[in-house]
C-alpha cells in the first residue's frame, strides 16, 4: 500500500531564503509556461502546446537563467510543468462534460506553496546525512535541511515534496510498498450515520459529538478577517508590516481550524477501526450537498425572483464543512486499508426514514432527531435508525430491533 509522511522542516536563515527562491522561480515556471499555451491558442492557427514541448525547452531556459531558473533540479521543473498540464486536461474533461469549466489561472507569490520531486536521489535526497543522529534531506540548490522525524518512515520513499504554510515549512514523502498492519479481529460489525448535531452515530446508539471547530474559532476570525479587511488590496511586496501581519494571522486561524479538524477526524476514525472488523457508511457526496439552490424566476413580476430558502441553506452549508465529513470518511479509508479492516459505502437515501422494524419508508417518520413509525410505531433516536438501516443495507447482522 502507499502512504505519505509529513514532517516538519527547520531550515536555516539562508535555507529559508533559499527555498522561498525556488517557489518564487517555480511559480515563474509555471505562469510563463500557462501564458505560452495561451497565446498560441490565441494565434490564428490555434496552436495547441503539449507538456512534451515545453519540457524540451526546458534545457534552454535553465541555461539563460542559470542564476535562476538553472539552481533547481531538472525533475522538479518537469513536475512543474506536469502539473500545469493536469490543470488543463481537467479543463478541458469538464469542458467536454459540460460543466464548469475552470481555465487555470495564473499564481501569486503566496499561492504557489509546494515543489515535488518526483524521485528520491533526483534533485532530492532523503535521509542523507545517515552518519548524522538528525534527520535531514538534501535539496539541489538548498543544501541539507534538518527534518523534525517524529515517527518511522516505513516502505520506500518514491516522491518528495516541499511545502510552505505561513512561516512553516514542510516535507512530505509519498512511499510505496508500505506493509499493512492488521489489527486483531473483534467479531463486532457496525453502521455510521454522519450528522450535524452528532458527528456520527453508530448503529448500537453510540454518538460521537461534533466538535464544530468553526464555529468555536468563527468569532477569532471574523475579528482578524475585519482587521484584515481595512488594508487596501495590493500587492505583496508593497504591504506594509502591519499589513504582512493581518494576513498571516488570519491564515494561521484557518491553519488552526484545519488542523484541529483533521485531528479530530483520526482520532474518529481510529477508534471505529479498533472496535469493529465491519463499518458500513454513507456513499456521500458532499459537493453536491453544499451547492446553493438555484435562484427562482418570479413569472408574474420580470427581474423579480421567489424566495428559495439560499440563507437557510448557507447555515445548513457552513455546518456540513465544518464537520469535515470527506475528510473524514477519507482518513477512516486508509486506517481501515491498513488494519485489513473491511469498509462498506451504501446508497444513503431513505435511510433515516426507513423503519428497521417494519420497512415502512416514510417523510413523516423523522421529526428532528426523534423518529416514531406511522406504521408499527416503533419509536427510536432518529440517527440511530439512519445507522441501522446502512448497516442493514451493508449485509451486516445485527440483534433485532428492541
Amino acid at each position: 500500500m502507499i502512504r505519505a509522511y509529513k514532517f516538519r522542516l527547520r531550515p536555516t536563515v539562508r535555507q529559508c531564503q533559499a527555498l522561498a527562491e525556488m517557489l518564487r522561480d517555480h511559480c515563474s515556471l509555471y505562469n510563463g509556461a500557462l501564458q505560452e499555451r495561451r497565446d498560441a491558442y490565441r494565434h490564428a492557427s490555434k496552436t495547441s502546446i503539449t507538456y512534451r514541448q515545453q519540457s524540451a525547452q526546458l534545457k534552454e531556459i535553465r541555461t539563460f537563467a542559470p542564476e535562476s531558473q538553472g539552481r533547481w533540479s531538472f525533475s522538479s521543473q518537469q513536475a512543474t510543468l506536469r502539473r500545469l498540464d493536469k490543470a488543463f486536461q481537467a479543463f478541458f474533461r469538464r469542458v467536454k462534460a459540460g460543466a464548469k469549466p475552470g481555465y487555470p489561472r495564473f499564481r501569486g507569490a503566496m499561492w504557489f506553496d509546494t515543489v515535488e520531486f518526483p524521485k528520491d536521489g533526483d534533485g532530492c535526497r532523503w535521509g542523507s546525512t545517515p552518519h548524522d543522529p538528525v534527520t535531514r534531506v538534501r535539496l539541489q540548490g538548498v543544501g541539507h535541511v534538518r527534518v523534525h522525524q517524529h515517527r518511522p518512515v516505513k516502505g520506500r520513499v518514491k516522491t518528495v515534496s516541499v511545502k510552505r504554510e505561513g512561516r512553516q515549512w514542510y516535507v512530505i514523502l509519498s512511499c510505496d510498498n508500505v506493509a499493512a498492519e492488521p489489527l486483531p479481529a473483534t467479531g463486532a460489525v457496525t453502521g455510521i450515520d454522519m450528522g450535524v448535531t452528532h458527528f456520527l452515530t453508530t448503529s448500537e446508539g453510540a454518538h460521537v459529538e461534533n466538535p464544530r471547530h468553526g464555529k468555536r474559532n468563527a468569532d477569532a476570525l471574523t475579528e482578524a478577517q475585519r482587521a484584515l479587511k481595512a488594508f487596501p488590496r495590493q500587492q505583496r511586496e508593497s504591504r506594509s508590516a502591519r499589513h504582512r501581519r493581518a494576513v498571516e494571522k488570519v491564515a494561521r486561524l484557518h491553519r488552526k481550524v484545519r488542523r484541529q479538524r483533521l485531528d479530530h477526524a483520526h482520532k474518529a476514525a481510529l477508534a471505529l477501526v479498533r472496535s469493529y472488523d465491519q463499518i458500513a457508511h454513507e456513499r456521500l457526496n458532499v459537493a453536491n450537498m453544499v451547492r446553493a439552490p438555484k435562484p427562482k424566476p418570479d413569472l408574474e413580476t420580470p427581474g423579480a425572483f421567489l424566495p428559495n430558502k439560499a440563507a437557510l441553506k448557507a447555515g445548513l452549508n457552513r455546518t456540513i464543512l465544518d464537520a469535515g465529513w470527506g475528510v473524514f470518511l477519507g482518513v477512516l479509508t486508509q486506517k481501515a486499508e491498513s488494519a485489513a479492516r473491511v469498509l462498506i459505502p451504501v446508497d444513503p437515501r431513505n435511510t433515516s426514514r426507513t423503519c428497521p422494524k417494519c420497512g415502512h419508508i416514510d417523510a413523516k417518520n423523522r421529526d428532528g432527531e426523534r423518529f416514531q413509525c406511522t406504521s408499527c410505531w416503533h419509536i427510536d433516536h432518529a440517527d440511530r435508525v439512519g445507522a441501522r438501516n446502512i448497516a442493514l443495507r451493508a449485509g451486516l447482522a445485527l440483534p433485532d430491533v428492541a
